[in-house]
């Protein structure tokens, strides 16, 4: 980690003291957050915390901290994207472990917890609508992380070799990253979770192979997807957002697991309408159960 002081234009802060785009204070979150897609989803969540003590929003980061059985949380909307993700990741780190005062990192870092809840689309035909997953390893095919510098230390190279000779990957396209969940929080899952690999596209339609009205460079790329296996592992689901949380948070020393309810399955052509009650569902899980 760099050990000098960041410049004005690099840690953006408002007039108020808090960071640029989330206008969130070091004081305003808790060691564990709950990542959200949607801002409406953050009310969702709030709801079930015993008090409120911050509410927040800029844009698409709308934030509430409060308590859950005695722990603080903090839910926080991303909005779609890995884009968004690095800006939230890069700020959240930045408000626990960057002394806004003197600009300087600080000296012993502190780790989050991070936990997406979301939504996605099944790859593989025997995992219903309706079916909470787990990420146990992600795939990234936004090239994020590439970005960063010491991206071979946290990523399964092998993996990506073998995942890019099978699919025959196109050099134009940005390389695929590999990174795999906490393990610590993995072993908070129960089996009503199906367990496999996910992959974060940079876009919903093209990236995840849907044709509308424009061709993509291989049309057969979900039934290739759907065949490989990576030590018994397979590909499950597609969404876009967690290569980057995985890929961020380890290299900032972080927790973080995605868990996500299957909307749609792509193959079977199936949709679920009314997901709300299972999306609480899956809130009331998480609170219950990985946050301990």
């Amino acid at each position: 980690m760099i050990k000098k002081k960041i410049s004005d234009t690099e840690l953006i802060l408002n007039r108020d003291g808090s960071i640029y785009h989330l206008h969130l204070l070091p004081e305003d979150i808790g060691e564990v957050i709950l990542l959200v897609g949607d801002p409406k989803r953050t009310k969702l969540i709030s709801k079930h915390f015993e008090s409120i003590e911050v509410k927040k929003n800029n844009r698409e980061f709308h934030s509430y901290t409060g308590t859950y059985k005695g722990k603080r949380i903090t839910t926080l909307s991303t909005g779609i994207g890995t884009d968004n993700i690095d800006i939230v990741l890069n700020e959240l780190d930045a408000l626990l472990n960057i002394d806004f005062k003197t600009k300087m990192p600080k000296e012993k870092p502190n780790s989050l917890t991070l936990i997406r809840i979301g939504t996605s689309g099944a790859l593989q035909p025997d995992i219903p609508v309706g079916s909470f997953v787990v990420s146990t390893k992600a795939i990234g095919f936004d090239g994020l992380i590439n970005f960063y510098k010491n991206r071979e230390k946290i990523c399964d190279i092998n993996f990506e070799n073998q995942f890019k000779e099978y699919i025959g990957w196109n050099n134009l396209l940005p390389s695929p990253y590999v990174v795999d969940a906490s393990y610590d929080l993995l072993k908070k899952i129960s089996n009503i979770f199906i367990k496999g690999i996910t992959i974060s596209t940079p876009g919903f339609y093209g990236p995840q192979g849907r044709i509308l009205r424009l061709p993509i460079w291989d049309p057969s790329i979900n039934f290739k997807i759907r065949q490989f296996h990576y030590y018994g592992d397979r590909i499950i689901n597609y969404e876009m957002e967690s290569s980057a949380i995985y890929g961020l948070a380890k290299l900032m020393g972080h927790n973080a697991l995605t868990v996500c309810i299957i909307l749609a399955n792509r193959i079977e052509g199936t949709f679920l309408k009314n997901y709300q009650k299972k999306i609480d569902e899956l809130v009331e899980y998480t609170l219950d159960h990985i946050i301990k």
